[in-house]
């Protein structure tokens, strides 16, 4: 019983969201080079800050995971939906929109879909993103129920991302950037990305009863009769959740100001 209130939202010792200078950054470093551990972590992050995932749901975490597969993926091209294990690099990348659709995620109603649009920067884009999460392992013959959060080494063995590899490369980012962002490396963890995404979205303006909807928070029992899955209601806010995401905190005492 206490474990289960441990799990309840929201956390016991909130964590700091990050602003999108963060993910910006996470995202440039790693696509600079070809090590597929990073391409995989970077788009990880990318995708949970856009899609306001669970640790359990974007990296491989022992004690809770329900990780996203490629089976959950959907992109588009417009109207058209796009066949992930046949359609070329050259069709999948210039997706206009790309989905999620829950199968055993937490507090998600099975077969609801939650979808973002394409932007044209091509590393900061949940599109892009998930478009590169797709052709890695279907580069290397994985099956439909392999985790978004599984890479591929140069010796095809596989290996995948866990939530203190996320924690880390957050860390080393907001270290990089420095004070000015408000907060310490020590601040953020793993779970910071879920919140980071539902505050830009009300930076933004977004109502937070639609945040509540899209991020799964059952704060209210109602929340279960309204639908994610309408397309209205989500186009565009890949680019709102930018604009409201680049902020820094108040600093507290312990954040020099130098």
């Amino acid at each position: 019983m206490l474990k289960a209130y441990a799990k309840e939202d929201p956390p016991p010792n909130r964590v700091k969201p990050v602003p999108v200078p963060v993910i910006r950054h996470i995202l440039v470093i790693a696509h600079a080079g070809s090590d597929p551990q990073q391409h995989c972590v970077a788009d990880m992050i990318c995708l949970a800050f856009f899609f306001l995932l669970r640790p359990g749901e974007y990296a491989i975490n022992p004690s809770e995971s329900t990780p996203f597969e490629l089976k959950d993926v959907q992109l588009f091209l417009g109207q058209t939906r796009l066949d992930i294990a046949t359609a070329t690099e050259a069709a999948l990348m210039p997706a206009t929109f790309a989905s999620l659709t829950f199968d055993k995620q937490k507090n998600g109603v099975r077969g609801e879909v939650i979808d973002h649009g394409a932007r044209d920067n091509p590393l900061l884009c949940p599109v892009r993103a998930m478009g590169r999460r797709v052709l890695h392992p279907r580069a290397h013959h994985a099956p439909l129920l392999t985790p978004l959060a599984h890479w591929y080494n140069a010796d095809n063995s596989v290996d995948k991302v866990r939530p203190a590899m996320v924690t880390d490369t957050i860390r080393l980012a907001v270290r990089f950037l420095g004070s000015s962002l408000g907060f310490l490396p020590t601040d953020v963890t793993a779970r910071c990305l879920r919140d980071s995404g539902a505050n830009a979205l009300l930076c933004a303006g977004v109502d937070t009863d639609v945040i509540r909807l899209i991020g799964r928070w059952r704060s209210d029992e109602m929340l279960r009769f309204l639908h994610t899955q309408v397309s209205p209601l989500l186009r565009g806010f890949s680019q709102r959740i930018l604009t409201g995401g680049t902020f820094t905190l108040i600093p507290n005492q312990e954040v020099p100001t130098y």
